[in-house]
């Protein structure tokens, strides 16, 4: 399978790293010191799962010279979700298939604007994983799961080229039979943990102990849970419990990636996280005053610390 990935950071790193160790024919369209690292010495993933190498990487930042693929595979932050589907339109011939494997709620209808509703798939990644260095990928932790799925729910052909691909590489994979709501069971836990660890700078651990910010977490969830369902995503009323109990299961250390972007004074997808909740929830009729809140509290870091702060 010929395949594209844009962003080769954690998700596109630790995936698209595992797919061409095992021969599918992967180029990654990157950019700088990262990029220049992966053609002089190849890609390095350091896992929990295991260490591994890819020698010799294709890789690119013109994606005009890598032609149509099979699967144009999106993983890059938020904010640049309109620059990635620019750069697809050069990956994209008549047989491709795109998908997004973002955090959020909004790239599937960016999508299918752009190149058609029978062009895009739905997906989800759960994993935990950044660049470390130019050329190493970190991936923090055992978890590495990729949820697809036709965005009707239906079983397809390329839905079983691209699992039975990922298969052949090792990668844990599921197809979702509603992948649209996975999506938001994704959304309600990140937006809530981003909020959480972002806005006390501190852990999961003592956040899920203490009754005044559990009570906090299961506000900010119930909040993405009632505009989920006012856009008519099938949301349980177990999702809430759902989230919490994995909240449980979960290292006491862990946070979220946003807390170390505001940490370390890089841009923040609290836009498209808290801020997309009240902003969705405004356009749905729906109050969110949790994460209002949090987003008004942070954003003025949202573009990287504000020279007030240094």
């Amino acid at each position: 399978m010929r395949i594209a990935v844009i962003g080769a950071g954690g998700v596109g790193g630790y995936f698209g790293g595992k797919l061409a160790l095992a021969g599918e024919d992967v180029t990654f369209i990157a950019r700088g010191s990262h990029l220049d690292a992966m053609k002089r010495d190849g890609l390095r993933v350091l896992s929990g799962n295991g260490d591994f190498v890819v020698p010799q990487v294709k890789a690119t930042d013109d994606a005009s010279t890598v032609g149509p693929v099979d699967l144009v595979m999106i993983a890059v932050k938020l904010w640049s979700t309109d620059e990635s589907i620019a750069t697809a339109r050069a990956l994209m011939g008549p047989e491709s298939t795109v998908v997004s494997f973002q955090n959020g709620v909004d790239a599937e209808d960016k999508l299918i604007a752009e190149f058609g509703r029978d062009r895009v798939i739905g997906g989800v990644a759960n994993i935990a994983a950044l660049i470390e260095s130019p050329g190493v990928v970190r991936h923090n932790g055992t978890m590495a799961l990729l949820q697809i799925g036709e965005l009707d729910g239906r079983r397809s052909a390329r839905i079983d080229a691209i699992e039975a691909a990922c298969k052949r590489a090792n990668v844990d994979v599921r197809v979702a039979d509603d992948i649209l709501k996975s999506i938001w069971e994704k959304f309600v836990f990140l937006a809530s943990l981003s909020a959480m660890t972002a806005l006390t700078r501190m852990p999961i651990g003592p956040l899920r102990e203490d009754a005044d910010t559990r009570a906090l977490f299961r506000q900010l969830a119930d909040e993405v849970v009632d505009v989920g369902r006012a856009k008519g995503v099938p949301l349980g009323d177990g999702t809430v419990d759902a989230m919490l109990a994995r909240l449980d299961s979960l290292p006491g250390s862990m946070v979220a990636s946003m807390q170390g972007d505001l940490l370390r004074g890089n841009r923040l997808e609290l836009p498209w996280l808290s801020g997309g909740v009240v902003r969705l929830g405004e356009s749905l009729g729906v109050a969110t005053p949790a994460h209002r809140f949090v987003f008004a509290a942070l954003k003025l870091y949202a573009n990287g610390r504000p020279a007030e702060a240094r």
